[in-house]
C-alpha cells in the first residue's frame, strides 16, 4: 500500500528548542504523520539551531534586527516557508509577535504552544501569573495562531496540580515535560487530519489519551 504523503513542517524558535527537540524525535517515528523539514530562528545564537543541525534538520536564523520592521521580517520569514513548501507551522519558543497579513497567510496552518491552561494567563510569566492567581490546576495549551496573541482555537491542553510550595521555577519543570509530551501528540492530530477546524473550534476525530484534555 502507497504511503500518503507527510505533512511538511517548520518549527519556528527563539531559544534552546526543547518541544522543537521532542517533535523532532517524536517525526523519527516511521508512522508518524509529518516530518520536520526547517527549523528557523529570529537570533542566530538561539541553542536549539545547532540541535536541529545535529538532527540533520535544515536550520537557518534570520535576524529581525536586520529588518526595519515586522513587516518585512515576516516577508522574509514567509518566503523562507514557501520556498521550503511547508505544508505546517509550528511555533516553540519563538518569541516575536506577528503581522496580522503574516498569521492570515498561514491561517489553520500554524499551531503554538504556551504555558498555561489558556485562556487563563496569557503573556509571559505564566507561572507566576498562576500562583499569583492561586489557581489548583495550571498546565500548557496547544492552539491555531490568529493574530489576538495567546487566542485561537484551542487543539489540546495538559494539567497538572499546583502543590504548596511551589515557585516558578518547579511549576514550569513540571509544565516543561507535560508540553514535550502534548506538542507531539496533537502536531500528529493536526497533520493526520484528525483534528481539524470548525470555525473557531476545533473538533476532534477520535477520543484522547487519557490525562490529556482535549476540547471536544
Amino acid at each position: 500500500m502507497a504511503m500518503s504523503k507527510k505533512t511538511r513542517v517548520a518549527v519556528l524558535i527563539s531559544g534552546r528548542g526543547s518541544n522543537m527537540v521532542a517533535l523532532i524525535e517524536a517525526a523519527k517515528d516511521p508512522a508518524y504523520p509529518a516530518e520536520i523539514v526547517l527549523v528557523l530562528s529570529n537570533r542566530p545564537d538561539a541553542a536549539g539551531l545547532a540541535r536541529a543541525a545535529e538532527a540533520g534538520i535544515p536550520a537557518r536564523a534570520i535576524d529581525h534586527r536586520a529588518f526595519p520592521d515586522r513587516a518585512s521580517f515576516d516577508a522574509a520569514l514567509d518566503a523562507e516557508l514557501r520556498a521550503a513548501d511547508i505544508d505546517l507551522v509550528c511555533l516553540a519558543g519563538f518569541m516575536r509577535i506577528f503581522t496580522p497579513g503574516f498569521v492570515a497567510g498561514w491561517a489553520g496552518r500554524m499551531l503554538n504552544i504556551h504555558p498555561s491552561l489558556l485562556p487563563l494567563f496569557k503573556g509571559t510569566h505564566t507561572h507566576a501569573q498562576a500562583l499569583e492567581a492561586g489557581v489548583r490546576l495550571h498546565g500548557c495549551t496547544v492552539h491555531f495562531v490568529v493574530p489576538e496573541l495567546d487566542a485561537g482555537p484551542i487543539v489540546a491542553q495538559a494539567a497538572i496540580p499546583v502543590r504548596q510550595g511551589d515557585d516558578p521555577d518547579s511549576l514550569a519543570e513540571r509544565v516543561i515535560v507535560q508540553e514535550r509530551q502534548l506538542y507531539p501528540a496533537v502536531l500528529a492530530l493536526v497533520a493526520g487530519g484528525r483534528a481539524r477546524l470548525d470555525g473557531d473550534r476545533v473538533v476532534i476525530a477520535d477520543a484522547a489519551p487519557d490525562g490529556v484534555l482535549f476540547s471536544l
